[in-house]
């Protein structure tokens, strides 16, 4: 909850923020326009655009970027089940005497990787559980290598260790996946210019006197909803979004684990 706390915190000052910007930049007007109407409207629109058409390449970009990064995220839900799966179908390869001890291993390590997605958004918790399946990972690394040694079988070292290693290269990768996302100051670029384009907006509408404050509202709203959008795709499961589908491909293969 501290994150959806977060983000919650940091959209409702953006959208006061662009409340009070665009009723300031509504004020700013009024005053210039009285002096000078023709030359303020007229410098006004060469910054607007410019001010817009950078807000929208941002929003464009960090919402692009966000939403490629989920798929990929996905993705590698789909590969590491699928390489969990072959790896257990792979101990059969293993003498009778050393396979029950395996999957026993095994079957803890899926309980241990779902816990530790199901814990968020408590990072502590997940990164607990996180912590015993890699223990219990390489308790199974060590055990399949001393089980084939003893086989004394080329196929199931040929076989069983290279999915074992696949297996775990792709725990690595996506915890590593978790953790991309563009750099702080981007994030801190997009709300600039998100109360930047509110400040301007404002100055546009000086002489729109009826009926303000509905589009000032539906002004911030939209860009804040744009925003949140972002953020939730940008850190998906810490928000609304959780990847739950997703994960019941590997809640089944546990299941099938018997």
């Amino acid at each position: 909850m501290h994150y959806l706390l977060f983000v919650a915190v940091c959209t409702l000052s953006l959208f006061l923020g662009m409340l009070l910007l665009l009723e300031a930049g509504r004020r700013l007007g009024l005053r210039r326009r009285g002096h000078d109407a023709d030359s303020a409207a007229a410098g006004g629109r060469v910054v607007e655009g410019a001010v817009f058409g950078l807000l929208g390449l941002l929003v464009a970009f960090t919402f692009s970027g966000a939403a490629a990064r989920v798929d990929i995220r996905r993705q590698l839900i789909v590969e590491e089940t699928n390489a969990i799966g072959t790896a257990y179908l792979r101990l059969d390869l293993l003498p009778p005497a050393a396979q029950p001890a395996l999957r026993e291993r095994f079957r803890q390590y899926v309980e241990a990787r779902l816990a530790a997605y199901r814990q968020l958004p408590d990072i502590a918790a997940a990164q607990a559980e996180e912590s015993r399946a890699m223990q219990i990972q390489g308790d199974i690394w060590r055990q399949a290598v001393a089980a084939c040694q003893e086989a004394g079988s080329p196929h199931a070292t040929m076989l069983l260790l290279p999915a074992l290693n696949a297996m775990i290269n792709l725990t690595t990768t996506r915890t590593l996946a978790t953790r991309m996302h563009p750099p702080t100051i981007i994030f801190g670029m997009l709300f600039g210019l998100a109360l930047a384009s509110a400040l301007l907006a404002g100055y546009s509408m000086a002489d729109n006197q009826a009926g303000r404050w509905i589009y000032m509202l539906a002004f911030a709203a939209v860009i804040v909803g744009v925003v949140y959008v972002i953020l939730d795709l940008e850190f998906p499961r810490l928000g609304w979004n959780r990847f739950q589908d997703f994960d019941q491909a590997l809640a089944d293969v546990r299941k099938n684990m018997q």
